[in-house]
């Protein structure tokens, strides 16, 4: 049976990063000459000034109608407070972003779902240069701890580089596109299952959507979703879709249903955006803070962070949302 709130017992390790917060560099655009790109790949960098051993997180972007939150230049309430809590986030740019403009033409578009997940392969194989790039984080990245976020179609991404598989549409071969190197992930308002819970919209222009398989998503994952994320214009299925990756995906798993949230869940993309349909800062507050809490613990063993989230956040009659885990 799933565990609401299960606490963790064990004492924090001594190699776990600070509470926090503090003082976050950040530095854009760092450059990464890619000639089997269609454009280099861009990144922005943000981590804490201080502090050692700094888990990196790798954030994917979603798709929404701004053009430059779709960038690197997005998601500024997670990224600033992921940083000023211990985290080394990385930030992609990738092919699908409107700041490019590729259009129609280039092999992959117009969402890119294949080279969005080799975006964040190719930011783990060329770690090195990141630090020659930006020298103030020179030593200090953990390499062997390493996540993955996203929102949206960056959830989408996120699944892939976790373990979820997928047929490509084109040649009709699964693909799978897991990074073993990640260690754990956080989807954000992320699609769900493909087949008959698809609107005909979504089937007909991005059916890549229309196998999506999280049977063998293994990593540990934290599964975000509002209960008012309908999102008609990508399925019929209403908003228990976006807990697709919880429910149908194997264990170690934990889903955060979050209360009146739709599908900016609450603003999470950028500060004060104009197309979040739930604006609510109180809201966005408590998501960057579970989601660094639930990374903490899930990446530093024993770290009481997520209990501690969860009882303030998703207990009594103030609660955010409500927490399921299996």
């Amino acid at each position: 049976m799933p565990a609401q709130n299960a606490p963790l017992t064990a004492p924090a390790t001594a190699d776990a990063p600070p509470p926090g917060p503090v003082p976050v560099l950040s530095v854009s655009p760092v450059e990464l000459p890619t000639p089997d790109r269609a454009v280099d790949l861009r990144l922005r960098v943000s981590a804490p000034v201080t502090g050692d051993r700094l888990p990196v997180l790798l954030l994917s972007h979603g798709q929404g109608m701004s053009h430059h939150l779709s960038s690197l230049h997005g998601y500024a309430p997670l990224v600033d407070h992921w940083a000023a809590h211990g985290f080394a986030v990385i930030q992609p740019t990738h092919l699908s972003s409107r700041t490019l403009d590729l259009g129609p033409d280039v092999p992959g578009g117009p969402l890119h779902w294949r080279s969005r997940a080799e975006d964040m392969t190719r930011v783990l194989d060329r770690l090195d240069e990141i630090e020659d790039a930006v020298p103030q984080l020179r030593g200090r990245l953990d390499r062997d701890r390493v996540a993955v976020a996203g929102h949206s179609m960056g959830g989408h991404t996120a699944a892939l580089l976790l373990g979820a598989r997928l047929t490509d549409p084109d040649d009709g071969t699964e693909v799978d596109l897991t990074e073993p190197r990640i260690k754990a992930g956080v989807l954000l308002a992320a699609p769900g299952r493909g087949g008959d819970a698809l609107s005909e919209f979504t089937a007909t222009e991005w059916p890549f959507f229309r196998t999506t398989d999280f049977s063998r998503m293994a990593a540990p994952t934290l599964v975000v979703a509002g209960d008012a994320d309908d999102s008609a214009h990508l399925s019929v299925a209403g908003p228990e879709w976006h807990a697709d990756p919880y429910a149908l995906a194997p264990g170690p798993k934990t889903l955060l249903t979050l209360y009146g949230a739709e599908h900016g869940l609450g603003g999470i993309s950028g500060y004060d955006v104009a197309e979040t349909t739930d604006e609510n800062p109180a809201r966005v507050a408590a998501v960057r803070r579970l989601t660094a809490a639930w990374l903490r613990s899930t990446l530093h063993a024993g770290d009481p962070a997520w209990r501690e989230a969860c009882d303030e956040l998703t207990a009594g009659p103030g609660a955010f949302g409500r927490v399921e885990s299996k």
